[in-house]
């Protein structure tokens, strides 16, 4: 007998995240396909443009911070870091936007 407890907990799991800068409806859209809901008090994911953030903005819960586009230069990437926060940007997924 298999068991699929595993793979049934994953299903459950529900990530929250903060959106600082509008993104696609298509790709909100595959956010809440996968199990992502939006939470603006305590995100588990930040994701962004061009907001600059602060330390004050990593709180304790938070897993990664995700940039559309070049570079993380508006992101304390040090302070996340230490905190064990992932910091990723995605070079060009904003380049439809320019």
């Amino acid at each position: 007998m298999v068991d699929n407890t595993k793979d049934y907990l994953l299903l459950l799991t529900m990530y929250k995240y903060k959106l600082f800068n509008n993104i696609a409806d298509d790709g909100i859209n595959i956010l809440k396909g996968h199990n992502f809901i939006e939470d603006n008090t305590n995100p588990e994911i930040i994701l962004l443009r061009s907001k600059v953030l602060s330390d004050n903005d990593l709180n304790d819960s938070l897993y990664c911070i995700g940039r559309a586009g070049a570079g993380t230069n508006n992101i304390p990437a040090a302070e996340a870091t230490k905190k064990g926060i992932v910091v990723f940007n995605t070079p060009g997924a904003n380049a439809n936007a320019v």
